[in-house]
């Protein structure tokens, strides 16, 4: 085993783009609000286990229950499209009543909002690229920045106020919006072309 110093960077790199740890801070808050306490040790290893468990599996997983890549992040566009829809428009489309902080660890905030689809496919595409170890670490590398972010958030969140958070809410809710139609977009075509 021989680590390439370069490889893990552009594939840490690539992962902070696509997880954009940073651009998911308001639904982070959000999901405290609606929720309480949320595990941030919890959930980042969970999401750290479901990408380290996805670059080994994944392909051969989605293959045993007939399913492609690209229905899984058409999938995974529907998601992020109703959370970026309560982050625009300011309503509840995601039901809490039975829901404790455990749930909101797990869903939807380790899976699909930190290991969501396009980390997963992106996960898929570095392994076509890169060695599997330094994927490995490139993915711990992010749960350890996802943790930090994660505990921090709360600070963050005093310091822009809640009219801050509000407004970052929105900008990133139309993001998460954007991201979300070209996910489904991309997928959407390339399932017609193999149709």
């Amino acid at each position: 085993m021989q680590l390439n110093f370069k490889e893990i960077f552009t594939a840490f790199m690539i992962l902070f783009a696509v997880i954009d740890i940073i651009g998911n801070i308001p639904i982070i808050i959000d999901l405290r609000k609606k929720f309480g306490h949320i595990e941030s040790g919890k959930a980042s290893i969970i999401a750290g286990l479901i990408l380290i468990t996805f670059l080994f599996l994944g392909q051969n997983i989605l293959s045993l229950i007939g399913i492609d890549i690209n229905s899984f992040a058409v999938a995974g566009a529907f998601i992020l499209f109703f959370i970026a829809l309560e982050m625009t428009l300011g309503i509840t489309l995601y039901k809490t009543e039975d829901s404790g902080s455990m749930t909101a660890t797990v869903f939807p905030l380790a899976f699909p909002l930190i290991a969501g689809p396009g980390s997963l496919t992106t996960l898929l595409s570095l392994r076509a690229e890169y060695s599997v170890e330094n994927i490995i670490v490139a993915v711990l590398l992010n749960v350890v920045v996802i943790f930090i972010v994660l505990k921090t958030s709360a600070r963050i969140e005093r310091f822009l106020g809640p009219s801050g958070i509000n407004v970052i809410r929105k900008i990133f809710g139309v993001i998460l919006l954007a991201i979300a139609v070209k996910l489904f977009a991309h997928n959407i075509k390339t399932l017609f072309m193999l149709s």
